[in-house]
């Protein structure tokens, strides 16, 4: 985005965009919002005439209608053009700035402040960053209001913009944070989680430990049963990891049917102990599926390894562990627990 005219070109569409995916009951995910910035953009024909006909034809906008229209019309495109989400919220606080820049305030300090707001946008900053830069305009803009009172009506309307602005950060930050299916935690929340123990381990020798899970023979319930059972099976085992761990312990969906639990101030029994709950909890209930005609899902079991964070270690060096001991609990059977 070079020029004002793009910037509010793009804005214009992310206020059509947003609304529209909300009304419709789609999850803001960049690949979702790829699909509807395209069809607000109007540069891509087909998957608008192709979003039209859905509409036209009152066809709900699943997950695997979304999946599909991504697959089919923007997958193969360019990668620049699936937006991230933290390229909204640069859109409108780019916004912001220029009607506080428009603004005669007259505080040396607020400019100051403002223009290092502008330079830190330059450096495509990540989530955190964005918050925090979006935070630290509501207390300028607060500021502001304090110091110039006769100017109290237009900065209030643009703070109402901002806190408009940080209650959509908010969730879109959850809706990148979460796996859809599961409801659980998605990888990027893990690895955030992960770097955070890492450095409470290097500062106060906090010890922590993680679980890798693996749903036994998954493929066979996909290949047997349908997607539809296997989404069916991954919910359920995603419930009974949270039933099984406690507040302050990540639960993860790492990708396909591997799940990740991390246990913070948990030594390598304790974390063994809560794997074995789990894969006890998981193992005990038999599936069924239909109402009437029920058919026999039979017990769905896990593979569980556990690894404890030792001195030296980093993020990747505890997962290998985990995971090698994952490797060994498949290798002795599936449906156990095998630790370091």
């Amino acid at each position: 985005m070079h020029n004002s005219q793009n910037i509010e070109q793009t804005s214009h569409i992310l206020h059509l965009a947003l609304p529209k995916m909300a009304t419709l009951a789609i999850p803001v995910t960049p690949e979702n919002y790829a699909i509807w910035f395209d069809y607000f953009a109007e540069t891509n024909l087909n998957l608008k005439r192709a979003i039209d006909g859905l509409i036209a034809n009152g066809v709900q906008f699943t997950p695997e209608v979304n999946l599909g229209l991504y697959n089919r019309f923007i997958e193969e495109r360019s990668p620049e053009i699936i937006e991230n989400v933290q390229i909204e919220t640069q859109i409108l606080i780019n916004s912001l700035l220029n009607k506080i820049e428009q603004l005669n305030v007259g505080t040396e300090s607020f400019s100051t402040n403002l223009n290092q707001f502008g330079e830190k946008l330059q450096t495509n900053p990540n989530a955190d960053e964005l918050s925090f830069i979006v935070i630290s305009i509501a207390a300028e803009v607060d500021q502001v209001i304090a110091n110039n009172r006769h100017m109290a009506a237009s900065l209030e309307s643009l703070s109402d913009e901002i806190v408009n602005l940080k209650d959509e950060m908010d969730n879109l930050s959850k809706v990148a944070m979460t796996d859809e299916l599961t409801s659980l935690k998605n990888r990027r929340s893990y690895e955030l989680f992960a770097a955070e123990q890492m450095t409470k381990f290097i500062d106060t020798q906090t010890v922590c430990s993680l679980l890798m899970i693996d749903i036994d023979d998954f493929k066979l319930f996909n290949d047997t049963f349908g997607h539809l059972i296997g989404d069916k099976v991954l919910a359920y085992v995603a419930l009974a990891m949270k039933k099984t761990v406690k507040g302050d312990d990540l639960v993860a969906r790492y990708g396909g049917e591997e799940f990740v639990v991390m246990l913070p101030n948990a030594k390598l029994n304790d974390a063994v102990n809560v794997a074995e709950k789990i894969r006890d909890r998981i193992s005990l209930k038999q599936l069924s599926i239909g109402k009437e005609k029920k058919q026999n899902l039979g017990h769905i079991t896990v593979s569980i390894g556990v690894a404890t964070i030792q001195t030296g270690d980093d993020v990747d060096t505890l997962f290998s562990r985990a995971d090698e001991q994952l490797y060994i609990a498949k290798s002795a059977g599936k449906n156990c627990v095998k630790f370091a």
